[in-house]
């Protein structure tokens, strides 16, 4: 049996717990075995066809399966395999006042205005 290193943002979905012991002979039956095991993991793992989701990164023994033979990649009993779901940022930066320049409305010109005319 092959061992899979659950990261914090699924632990939630395997009663909190970090290493989880699951037999297989390819990264898919591990996978497949994880979530019979833990069902809550298949919406945040596997895409509607039952692969892998491609937003989920899926490294074994430090080396992304990708780079070997994906999801057909054999598995040996003293392997452990990391799934690690991409995280995503976004929204706009905070804002950051400057100290002694006045907040200027979005639409307003930056630039110092020639009053001479």
């Amino acid at each position: 049996m092959s061992t899979v290193r659950i990261p914090p943002t699924l632990r939630a979905s395997t009663g909190g717990e970090k290493l989880v012991t699951v037999p297989g002979g390819t990264v898919r039956e591990v996978i497949n075995g994880l979530v019979a095991a833990h069902p809550a993991l298949a919406s945040q793992l596997l895409a509607p066809d039952g692969d892998l989701n491609r937003f989920v990164n899926a490294l074994l023994n430090d080396t992304d399966v990708r780079h070997l033979q994906a999801l057909d990649t054999l598995v040996g009993d003293a392997d452990t395999l990391v799934l690690l779901p991409a995280m995503a940022g976004g929204g706009n930066p905070p804002t950051i006042p400057q100290a002694g320049l006045p907040d200027l409305p979005r639409d307003a010109d930056p630039r110092p205005q020639d009053i001479s005319a």
